[in-house]
């Protein structure tokens, strides 16, 4: 996990400039760069980064949410196997605007869904709305989407803890995950040009041609050791392991929106909603 205590301040000068995937799909090259991707809407954490999200079906007046990495959660990872609903949080954020400047602290009341099995995913609700935080600082949620990213789209990964975007594409996707007794379906491996530093965990992956949330940025193999904490393996459906050292994974998002009401009301018996529960 990419955790801030882990992290080399020299780390940040490693951003990405983007490298070919390794298989490309035709289209992405057409829509490339159709989106300007910049920090407004990320947030900061104590230890992690963030973002504030919308479903394609929320209201405006819901009450807003931020989605970051499960393992980022206040109280400690969640156990493999463990999914938290509804738990009481005051956790604040930092809300920045497009240039990564603080403008605002939001403020959390409660943990609505945290797992770090099949996923890797922790969503609070906030004290106040969409529409309240576009009234007074012109800033919109992020939406995530609600399909399935490809291979070779061109992302960016935006860093609210240190306010840094690396560039790179969707590699491919892995079937198993494996990290420490954790372990997390269908991730999305990077290019190696993403090559994110502890405290990234929780940002948000963005799909450069669309501008949505695609996934969220969550660990790498960082020894080359096998499937222990920091080192992740991969794991095929053959159960073939490959370690990839200084690659990166991410944790897809695409399911999280049908688990919800338009009200942002967690609804996990949702036709359609695969999310781990309780």
């Amino acid at each position: 996990m990419k955790k801030p205590l882990l992290a080399a301040l020299s780390g940040l000068a490693i951003v990405g400039a983007g490298v070919a995937p390794a298989v490309a799909a035709p289209q992405a090259a057409a829509k490339a760069a159709a989106v300007t991707v910049d920090f407004a809407g990320t947030v900061s954490l104590s230890n992690c980064s963030g973002s504030v999200i919308r479903f394609p079906n929320s209201t405006d007046t819901s009450p807003a949410l931020v989605l970051t990495n499960g393992h980022c959660l206040e109280t400690g990872f969640p156990a493999a196997g463990q999914v938290i609903t509804g738990q009481s949080s005051t956790r604040t954020f930092g809300l920045l605007n497009s240039a990564g400047t603080k403008v605002a602290t939001l403020r959390a009341n409660q943990v609505v869904y945290s797992t770090m099995t099949d996923t890797d995913v922790t969503i609070y609700r906030t004290t106040t709305t969409y529409a309240a935080i576009k009234s007074a600082y012109n800033i919109s949620p992020l939406t995530v989407s609600a399909t399935h990213p490809t291979v070779g789209t061109a992302i960016k990964v935006v860093s609210g803890y240190w306010k840094t975007i690396y560039s790179c594409n969707i590699d491919g996707f892995v079937y198993r995950l494996k990290e420490g007794s954790w372990t997390w379906k269908d991730s999305v491996r990077y290019t190696s040009a993403c090559n994110t530093i502890g405290g990234t965990s929780g940002s948000p992956v963005i799909d450069t041609s669309t501008g949505q949330v695609v996934a969220v940025n969550n660990t790498g193999n960082e020894d080359g050791e096998t499937c222990t904490v920091n080192n992740p393996c991969e794991v095929s459906e053959t159960g073939a392991v490959t370690v990839r050292e200084g690659i990166n994974y991410a944790e897809e998002t695409y399911n999280i929106p049908a688990c919800f009401t338009s009200a942002n009301v967690l609804a996990l018996s949702n036709t359609g909603c695969t999310l781990p529960k309780p």
